[in-house]
Parts: structure tokens; C-alpha cells; sequence
């Protein structure tokens, strides 16, 4: 994941320089949009606004200047039919820093004319992010194109077909160089914490974290949650079997090849069924799996870390901390640090 999200107003995150002018930088007042389209989420909104508001509140400074667009003038319904009225309207001349399309993950109806101002925000190098649907409609305006883009788990393989220039993700959110994408709910949540961390600081974003009485923001590189039976819907028997088995043997992995022979099917049977519905290899869903539940025990036991690892299938600490390194980009130590 890209660690700088640019913004044309100061042009750097408060990290970058140092003293009174990087303070000074620090605070100025960026204005981010929010594009609101018919049957659109009120909390996946919310999880992107109100922290942002919020940041302001805790800082005693208008970080963040927020301003509702809608397709035309008049109210625009939510899917729970309840509505709002936009300040401003699609291609309204407004300078902007970001702008985010929240949107519904299907029917968003003729929506033209902002994907024209899409493409024309990012000739002016305005950050541009989707929230739910929104990814989509990024989508559809070649925006993404080239970028990672968090897709709604449920339309990944219709998005990947009708996109195939959008390097689409099954995380909880995506920020690559000037992009930012999540699936609904509280995706958005973590998202603009990330945001609001790297801008403003990791301390700011705590603060705010701890206002919602979120206490744990997820990270990017997390997958999406989605329901067993929503993901494998389809799926053979055998496949939901093996992901049961991975799941009991967690101390002591099976090999792909016990793993089939436990199942009754071939290793090349077993490997084609995770490449259609999972999109990947056994070995890596395994691996995976194994540290997630190690990330687990991190946060939210006392354990020693060389337990973690002998408990999670690791034949020692140093394997353990290579492959924990790899995967999530800090070691199991830094974890606990974090």
C-alpha cells in the first residue's frame, strides 16, 4: 500500500519537513467532497464524515472542510429512504482537495456528467476515493485504471471482468498514490483513520479512534469479511471441507497432499477449487489463516511470541518473524507495538 496520499494544497503529509513550516502546512484546511447518488449508504457515509469532523473538534482546527455534492439540485435518498440535501451540485466550480463517491453496489443509474468531472478533477490533481459502490463508478470513469482498488467482496469477479485495468482488492481499503477505495459499513471508518494518521498524526487518529470508541482500526492489508456462505455459495462440498480442516489444524498444518487425501480428491482437484473461488493457492490461504489468528494472539493476549509461533504451525521464532515480516510489513515484535 502507498504511503503518501497527495494533496495538491500543501503538497506534502504533515511527517514530511520539519518545525514552524511543516506546522504550518500541517493545519491548513483541506476540502473534501462528498458525492452522495441515489440509495447511497448513510453509514458508510458517516464512517467517512464524521471523523473527519471530529478531527477538527480534537484538534481545535478546521483540518477538514466537508462539502456535499448531488447529481442535480433537491434531495438525494439513502437506502433506508431516508434523504439529504447537497450544498452544491456535480461540476460545480469548487476547489477541492479530495472527493469521495458514495454510491449503492448496483443500480447507480446515469451518472454522466460526474463521470466527466471524475476525469477532469484528476488533471487537477485532486485525490479521489469510492466508498461502497463509488469504487465502481471510479471504475467506470478509467479513473483506476493502473490503480489497487478495494471492490464490494460480493461484485470482485463481474468488476474484475468488466474492469480488467483495475488492479481490484479484496482488502478492507485501499490507498494507492492519490486513490482510496473500501467496501461499505465501517470500512470507511478505517480508511479515513489511516487518512487522518498519516496527515495529522498517529496520535490525532488515536483520539478520534477513541471518541467512536473504536478500539481496534484495521489495517489495509486485512481482507474484507464476508459471510462463509455468501463466499462459497457455489462452492463443492469438498472446498468448504478443507477450509474446516485448515481451520481445526492450526498448531499442525496439513500439506496440500493430506489435505486432498483427507477429502478424497486429487492435490490438482483441490488447488483448482481454491484458484475459482478464493482466488489463490491452498498453501498461501493456509499460511494466511495461520497468521491471522498469530495477529490475534499479538493484540489481545500475553503469550510469548515464541508460543504464538509454535501454537500457529511455525517450527521456530525466526521462521515465524520472516513470514510475519513478509505478510504484514512489521515484524511480531513491532506488532505489539503498534
Amino acid at each position: 500500500m502507498s504511503s503518501i496520499v497527495k494533496m495538491p494544497r500543501d503538497g506534502q503529509n504533515v511527517e514530511q519537513g520539519s518545525g514552524k513550516d511543516s506546522e504550518q502546512r500541517s493545519f491548513i484546511s483541506r476540502q473534501v467532497g462528498f458525492v452522495l447518488l441515489p440509495g447511497f449508504s448513510l453509514l458508510a457515509q458517516a464512517c467517512a464524515l464524521e471523523p473527519l469532523q471530529i478531527a477538527n473538534q480534537l484538534s481545535g482546527r478546521c483540518l477538514y472542510t466537508p462539502i456535499v455534492f448531488g447529481l442535480e439540485r433537491g434531495d438525494v435518498k439513502s437506502v433506508t429512504g431516508l434523504t439529504q440535501m447537497p450544498q452544491r451540485c456535480v461540476g460545480d466550480k469548487q476547489d477541492l482537495d479530495m472527493l469521495l463517491v458514495c454510491a449503492p453496489g448496483a443500480n447507480q443509474g446515469d451518472c454522466a456528467v460526474l463521470l466527466e468531472w471524475l476525469v477532469h478533477l484528476t488533471g487537477r490533481g485532486v485525490v479521489l476515493g469510492g466508498i461502497s459502490g463509488g469504487t465502481q463508478v471510479l471504475a467506470r470513469a478509467g479513473v483506476l485504471d493502473g490503480y489497487r482498488a478495494t471492490l464490494i467482496l460480493q461484485d470482485v469477479d463481474t468488476a474484475r471482468n468488466a474492469y480488467p485495468r483495475v488492479r481490484s482488492s479484496r482488502q478492507v481499503f485501499e490507498i494507492d498514490r492519490d486513490r482510496m477505495t473500501c467496501g461499505g459499513g465501517t470500512a470507511a471508518l478505517d480508511m479515513m483513520m489511516s487518512l487522518i494518521a498519516r496527515q495529522h498524526g498517529q496520535r490525532l487518529a488515536e483520539r478520534v479512534s477513541e471518541y467512536f470508541v473504536h478500539e481496534r482500526v484495521r489495517m489495509g492489508s486485512e481482507p474484507q469479511r464476508v459471510s462463509r456462505n455468501v463466499l462459497l455459495e457455489h462452492a463443492p462440498l469438498s472446498l468448504t471441507d478443507a477450509l474446516a480442516l485448515m481451520e481445526s489444524n492450526i498448531e499442525e498444518p496439513l500439506t496440500t497432499h493430506e489435505l486432498a487425501a483427507h477429502l478424497g480428491v486429487s492435490r490438482r482437484q483441490l488447488e483448482r477449487l481454491f484458484k475459482k473461488y478464493l482466488q489463490t493457492v491452498p498453501s498461501r490461504y493456509y499460511l494466511n489463516l495461520r497468521l491471522q489468528q498469530a495477529r490475534k494472539l499479538l493484540r489481545e493476549s500475553d503469550s510469548a511470541i515464541g508460543d504464538i509461533a509454535f501454537g500457529t504451525g511455525f517450527s521456530s521464532a525466526a521462521h515465524f518473524s520472516t513470514a510475519y515480516r513478509n505478510h504484514f510489513g512489521m515484524t511480531p515484535r513491532e506488532e505489539r507495538l503498534v
